[in-house]
């Protein structure tokens, strides 16, 4: 079914729209046969399941880090990823620019953005995103590329609509502002659960899993 439901969701996708297949706790098998389906973004949770992932599929597909990025871990998501979506503070953003200094990588990123302001999530606030970009344009090694947002956690993917569109809003305004200084192109929102809803607010980076693998197992 992996396969089926790769291909229904590319094919609904309007022109534009990308997809990241979130992968985590999934088998290279199983990812294998999403990128045979035209899957072309693997968009992974944790670096030590993406390097197992990787020494398997490698450039058969563009890897974007989608989870919380930690400290200890830089080193190795450097040698994997094609674009970290979490960016969200100085700390990690000095250390990471450090690595890919060592390998001479540009690494794309994207800038994690808390568009709901809750206290126990990770991200940017909304009011400190333009100061955070003015300190990441100091890293020759590090290339700002849109943002990124979860919201808070909803059963209704409706009432999700206005951290959204506060996160479209926030993209059209630093786009506005730093006009030929940034490529600023991404705008990552929306899981399976509400990826529909972050489409029509102005997404064009989804990151999907359960629509395309079908539910987890629980852990043993």
């Amino acid at each position: 079914m992996i396969k089926e439901n790769s291909q229904k969701i590319l094919k609904e996708l309007p022109e534009g729209v990308e997809l990241v297949a979130a992968t985590k706790q999934r088998s290279a098998v199983e990812v294998a046969e999403a990128l045979e389906a035209g899957v072309k973004i693997v968009g992974e949770n944790y670096v030590k399941e993406a390097q197992e992932k990787f020494a398997i599929l490698g450039s058969k597909a563009k890897w974007h880090f989608i989870g919380h990025l930690q400290k200890n871990k830089i080193k190795k998501a450097v040698k994997i990823f094609d674009m970290i979506e979490t960016l969200d503070s100085l700390a990690l953003a000095e250390i990471l620019d450090k690595e890919c200094k060592k390998v001479s990588k540009i690494m794309s990123i994207l800038i994690e953005v808390n568009s709901a302001s809750e206290s126990q999530k990770q991200g940017v606030l909304v009011e400190n995103v333009e100061r955070f970009i003015d300190q990441i344009l100091q890293f020759d090694n590090l290339k700002p590329m849109g943002l990124m947002t979860m919201g808070p956690w909803l059963d209704n993917s409706q009432e999700l609509r206005p951290f959204f569109k506060k996160t479209k809003d926030l993209f059209d305004k630093i786009k506005s502002i730093y006009q030929g200084k940034l490529e600023w192109v991404y705008l990552s929102m929306g899981m399976s659960s509400s990826y529909k809803v972050a489409i029509e607010e102005g997404a064009n980076l989804v990151r999907i899993g359960t629509t395309i693998f079908g539910g987890r197992k629980p852990k043993k």
